[in-house]
Order: structure tokens, then sequence, then C-alpha cells
């Protein structure tokens, strides 16, 4: 099929920087402008001849702007079908042009949202004609070209000068694949914000941004990760991020966020803390995290929610890690963390926002609140003879954080700002304890007066008595067994303390 040469052009967008070039272009191509409004003005204050929608019309913008284009001399120009000779007939009969070229971009409704407009203006912003327009051309992309957004400007522009004005089937069809992927988007951005409140039970998820990965989670896939990581992090140093760096970045961020008024320092590998700790310096936190497991330390990721400077950076620097994320870096701090060049340096510019989270599971999609309780002393509710003392709840509280954020089953043992060790991703509770007491054995940790807690409740004693035996005095755990009555009662029997807290934090 022959290339289509544009004779016509509709013009209406609401962003027109970048745009005088290709307006220039198409003039000097000999090319008809139409258009309405405020891109009609700013053609004509360019000297560029063109003709109003209104006088094509015979129809003046009526509603406060609300209906200019919605007419069947604007929409038979763009849907027309010239290999039909009924349309083209139809169209002469009604002295309708034949539009070769829409250029229409969107009220900026999501900017108006983010800005925190009233609802009023929110609404003014939902587009009608320029979605419609949009929508026809992308529908008509046999006969029509669309550009449906500014950020298409440059690239319309090299194509038409290129070609004289002229399209290809094959490129008027990656316009209207992007066009409807453009239209897609903004209605979903409007659903969502009008189901506030409503509800209603449907699952719309669109991002545009994106970011190809080198493979996903291993060399044979392939990833690409949606987001705007930028307007989350900025990378000062190092290699590429991958979809496995993303995905523990992820993790870091959550768990960071349980400690928001102390200085903490967390270590993780494969989405799980191997070290976590709280202390009165950053040096002092991260050494503390360290302690935990000097082992699977190495190459991990490490996460702080304060400034790292140079006397941090300098205890830092001495362990082989893949990333390091903190809210900022002192500039003699960055001179040593940049001696190996791989290693990824990011500023967290802001916290979390999203409420929702959701995943792939066999034909469909499974979506959930985020899991934003944090276990804290108002919740507890002591089950025992003994009350846990100041000191043994603050190390519980400590302990629930770590355990929310890893792998069920879990176990974890802490004192008061020190993770010691835990169990991970075990089938059996039992196994994730004794796991968790041979570690934290294993690097020298004594567990006389530690605490221990548990993602969620104990069928059987067993893990009680375990704890007990190995020095732990204090236990912290969801509760909801039937069988709740049985710990309670070996408790009470060997004086340990135990508090439910009523939320289970399973984490798959």
């Amino acid at each position: 099929m022959p290339n289509t040469k544009i004779k016509n052009a509709l013009i209406s967008v609401y962003h027109k920087d970048n745009l005088e070039p290709l307006l220039r272009l198409l003039h000097d191509a000999g090319v008809q402008l139409y258009s309405t409004g405020g891109t009609q003005k700013f053609i004509e204050e360019l000297g560029l001849p063109v003709i109003s929608v209104e006088s094509l019309t015979g129809y003046p913008s009526i509603l406060g702007g609300r209906v200019k284009t919605l007419h069947p001399k604007v929409f038979g120009g763009i849907l027309g079908r010239k290999e039909l000779a009924s349309d083209k007939e139809q169209m002469k009969q009604y002295e309708i042009p034949s539009f070769e070229f829409v250029l229409v971009d969107l009220y900026p409704f999501e900017e108006t949202l983010a800005s925190g407009a009233l609802h009023d203006e929110i609404i003014e912003k939902i587009d009608i004609g320029g979605i419609s327009l949009i929508r026809a051309a992308a529908k008509n992309y046999k006969d029509v070209l669309i550009v449906s957004s500014r950020s298409q400007y440059n690239e319309i522009y090299n194509l038409l000068k290129e070609h004289n004005c002229s399209t290809s089937l094959n490129e008027r069809r990656r316009f209207a694949a992007a066009a409807f992927d453009i239209s897609s988007h903004y209605d979903t951005a409007i659903f969502s914000y009008l189901n506030q409140g409503v509800d209603l039970p449907v699952f719309k998820q669109s991002i545009r941004s994106n970011k190809p990965m080198r493979y996903g989670e291993n060399p044979h896939q392939k990833g690409v990760f949606y987001g705007e990581f930028e307007a989350m992090f900025h990378q000062l140093h190092g290699k590429e991020i991958s979809y496995n760096n993303l995905v523990d970045i992820d993790a870091a961020v959550n768990l960071i966020e349980e400690f928001p008024d102390e200085t903490a320092f967390a270590i993780l590998k494969h989405t799980n803390a191997c070290g976590c700790a709280t202390a009165d310096s950053v040096k002092q936190a991260y050494l503390k995290a360290f302690e935990a497991d000097t082992v699977s330390a190495f190459g991990g990721v490490l996460i702080t929610n304060k400034n790292v400077d140079a006397e941090a950076a300098e205890e830092i620097n001495k362990l082989f890690f893949e990333i390091l994320v903190a809210p900022s870096f002192d500039e003699d701090a960055l001179v040593v963390l940049k001696e190996k060049k791989n290693r990824i340096l990011l500023v967290q510019k802001e916290s979390l926002k999203t409420k929702k989270m959701f995943k792939t599971i066999l034909n469909g999609v499974i979506e959930q609140d985020r899991d934003l309780i944090t276990d804290h002393a108002g919740l507890l509710k002591v089950t025992t003879k003994r009350k846990p003392d100041r000191d043994e709840v603050q190390a519980l509280i400590f302990a629930s954080k770590i355990c929310k954020h890893t792998k069920s089953n879990t176990i974890v043992l802490a004192n008061r700002d020190q993770l010691l060790a835990s169990g991970v991703g075990q089938t059996s509770r039992v196994d994730a304890l004794k796991q968790a007491i041979e570690k934290a054995r294993h690097f020298g940790f004594v567990l006389d007066g530690a605490v221990m807690a548990s993602d969620a409740f104990f069928p059987f004693p067993d893990c009680v008595e375990i704890a007990l035996k190995a020095g732990i005095k204090a236990v912290i755990q969801p509760g909801g067994s039937v069988r709740d009555k049985d710990s309670i009662d070996y408790c009470d029997a060997h004086e340990m303390a135990m508090v439910f807290t009523g939320v289970r934090h399973f984490k798959h």
C-alpha cells in the first residue's frame, strides 16, 4: 500500500510547547490546518493560515468550551473510509473534508489530581472531545495518522520531514497503538479517582513508564520494571539496577519504614533481613546489624534511614555489598563509597505511598491491602502471669517489626535494638526456631534474656519449650490458636512472659 499524503490536519492541543516547528513543516508542505480555541489562536499568532472548526461545523464552541469538536463534519472527516465509494459520496454530499492527520493531546487530568485541586476542577479536566478524536483517528489508522501526546512531537516532525508529510500504513498503526495506550491509561486514571469510596470490584492498573531490565529473576527470563524509579530514588553511583536488585530494594524500604523515630540500619539478602539494628549513629547501627550474620551480609542490600557520614562510610566500605540506600550522603562519605565502581548508591527521595499490592497467579491476579499495621505497645495483650518489663517490651516490638518483613514461617530472636538471628521460610515453625537458635549461637550470641517473635500463632507449646531451653524469657505472637492455652500454661509454669498482638504477619 502506497504512503498516504497529508492534505488536511486537525490540530487541537493543550500543550503547545515545541509545536511550532511541526506546524511550519505542515504549512510548508501545503497542508491545510484546522483548529479551534487556544490552538487556533496560537497558530494564527505564528502567522500561519488556519480554518476554524466553528466555521467548518457552523456551530460555535458552547457550554464553556465543553463542546467544540463533537460534530459529524469533524468526525466524518476522521472516520471516512477512502476505499468505500459510499463513504466518499456522503462526505462529498455533506461537504466534509477528509483529515489525514489528527494531532490532539488531553487535558492534564493526572497532573490536576496530583496538585490537590478541588473535585470540580478535577472533573473539568476529564477530556471528552480530545479522547473522542484520538479514538476515532486511531480506529481509522488505515487512512489517518494520530499523534496523541506532546512526547511524540519530535518523532513525528522527523518522520514527516523525511517523507515529505506522508506516512506508511505500518507507521500509522504504530501511532494508533500508542494512542489507545494513552487513552486507556487516561480512562484508568479517571476510573481510579471516581472509584474511591465506591470500590467497584474490578482490577485496573495502567503504568506507562517502563524500563527494560538486563533480564528477569534469571538470565533466561525477560524482565521489565513498570514505574517511575527516578521519582523515588536518585542513583549516585554504580551499575545498572537489576530485576533482583529492585525486589531487594523494595523489601529493604518496607522494612526500614518500621523505624521512623530511630537511627536504623538493615542488611538484606533475598528480601530477608540478615541484620538489623538501631543505635545512636549510623556507624553503630551498621556494626550491630553486621554482627548478626557476617557471612550473609556479603553481597547484600544495605539501607539506613539517616544520613551516611564519613565515619559510617569507612566501616561500611570494608564490606562487599551490592546496594546502599540512604536519605543522604556526606560528600566525604561518597568519596569512600565510590571506590568500588559497580557499587550502587541510592538516595531515597520519598517514602512508599502505595496502599495496595498485587501479583499474577494462575490465570489471574490477586490484590490485597499492604500490611500497614506496625505492632506497638498499645496492641499488646499480656496473656501470662509474668508481665514483660520495659526493656522486654521494647525488644518484643523490635523483633516483631523484623518478623513482619521476613518470609514465613519465621521466628525472630532479638534484644531491644538488635536482630540476633532469624529462621526464615521454613515449612515448620519449630524448624524456623531451631534454625534461628543455631544461627545465633554460630555467630557468638548468648540468648539468655533475648526475646522471640513469631509471625503466626503456636499450635503447640513445643516452640516456647525450645525457646526457654535456649535462654529466651519473653515471647510475642499474634495468638488465635484453639490451643493457645497450652503455650500460655507452659510459660506460666516457667516464669516466661508472653504477649499477643491479635495481628498475624504472614509473608509468602
